[in-house]
């Protein structure tokens, strides 16, 4: 039996998901198809699903495609229509084994119920798909998934769904068994991570699965949390950002915007001062405390000085590593109807964002020179700081394993462990 070829698209959540399909067909004995798990998040990353179809199916001739993700979901008619494609599967009926099963059968490519997407909307939970982990060192657990806002750019929702939480336990479960692996640092993952728990009975917060996690399984060393809607952040999570050092002081933000104005066109929840008071609090509760964003070049009515304003936040917060989006319209969204900014003009001020924020690392990098750090190796010759910048290694360490390095320079966006 040939094992299927899967290609990810989009987010660590995209990832995470592959890894349990990857399963999923393994148990069902799916034979040499193609699955490929899309984004949706602009019409640049539904336009390169469809090249990476094309490419695949390609090189796998005579082979069944499959076609997933939240382009899959939001658009099943668009890839359906494509002569590559065999099926299309939804975001919630890729998680199920009974969606695998099914497609273990010889006529696959030429069967003609070729699309198998409900209403996302309608799901009330998160599949329990347990995996054991993905990367060498690292592990990914999946704590929530959908959206309950509706931010103006944002195609999202209508592919994940409303917001589900997995319950404590199962997650507590699930890091147990990652930690017994050998797994030293967990990462929890959600589309809208700072929601989880809001469904569960007595509505928790993320800061509670924190801190039940830090204290139920005590052998876990490091404890990481993915992208966070600030303005959210619970008292507990504060509280474990100032008290628990296996808590990793590394936070992705979603800012999108540093103009009020822009944000409330957006329909985002937080103001600038929101963000800049976060980022000064956190770090007063944690000094070594690092931050991550994505901002948004272009918005539609995005003026000069609503523009300035996001690129003074890279210093107002005290960014360090910036993810820049140039706006594209997303067709179904409400800003794709929104007076658009000049596409020469989208691209000027992303390489200004992102010059904004190579300079921030560099200075942080920089900063680094000379401290001794803790870090986990993920390759013989690399590894992470707990404030997740990379560190080169001269000479071969041991993989998986938390090392104490002094660090003597910075060479190519890395630091260089003496």
């Amino acid at each position: 039996m040939k094992p299927p070829v899967f290609a990810t698209l989009g987010c660590r959540l995209n990832a995470y998901e592959t890894e349990a399909m990857k399963d999923l067909a393994a148990a069902a004995g799916l034979d040499g198809a193609v699955v490929v798990n899309t984004c949706a998040v602009t019409s640049e990353a539904v336009r390169k699903a469809k090249q990476e179809i094309r490419r695949l199916a390609r090189a796998n001739p005579g082979v069944a495609v499959i076609v997933t993700g939240c382009a899959a979901q939001t658009e099943p008619e668009t890839f359906a229509a494509m002569p590559e494609v065999s099926r299309v599967i939804g975001n919630h009926e890729k998680m199920q084994a009974e969606t695998w099963a099914g497609l273990v059968a010889p006529d696959l490519i030429g069967t003609t119920e070729r699309v198998q997407v409900n209403d996302i909307m309608s799901v009330k939970e998160t599949a329990g798909h347990l995996i054991d982990g993905f990367g060498r060192v690292r592990a990914y657990v999946q704590v929530q998934n959908g959206c309950d806002h509706r931010c103006t750019f944002c195609i999202i929702p209508f592919g994940r769904g409303n917001s589900r939480s997995v319950p404590a336990g199962v997650v507590v479960e699930q890091i147990r068994r990652l930690v017994g692996k050998g797994f030293l640092e967990v990462v929890l993952t959600g589309v809208d991570l700072t929601s989880w728990g809001a469904d569960l009975p007595g509505s928790p917060r993320l800061g509670d699965l924190v801190m039940r996690i830090l204290r139920l399984v005590p052998d876990l060393a490091r404890l990481r949390i993915s992208s966070i809607d600030s303005i959210e952040a619970d008292e507990n999570l504060m509280q474990a950002i100032a008290t628990e050092p296996r808590l990793m002081p590394h936070l992705h933000l979603s800012l999108q915007s540093g103009d009020d104005l822009i944000l409330k066109r957006m329909k985002r929840r937080h103001l600038r001062d929101d963000a800049i008071r976060f980022c000064d609090e956190a770090r007063r509760l944690r000094p070594d405390m690092v931050f991550g964003a994505d901002i948004i070049a272009g918005f539609p009515t995005e003026t000069d000085e609503a523009f300035e304003n996001s690129l003074r936040l890279v210093q107002d917060c005290g960014l360090t590593f910036l993810h820049v989006f140039p706006y594209s319209p997303r067709k179904g969204t409400p800003a794709a109807r929104m007076p658009a900014v000049k596409g020469p003009l989208v691209r000027e001020r992303a390489a200004r964002l992102r010059a904004a924020g190579e300079a921030a690392l560099a200075r942080h990098l920089a900063g680094q020179v000379g401290q001794v750090h803790p870090v986990l190796t993920e390759t013989p010759r690399m590894g992470r700081t707990s404030q997740f910048a990379e560190v080169k290694f001269a000479t071969d360490q041991p993989e998986g394993r938390i090392v104490t390095a002094q660090i003597a320079g910075v060479v190519e966006g890395r630091l260089l462990a003496g």
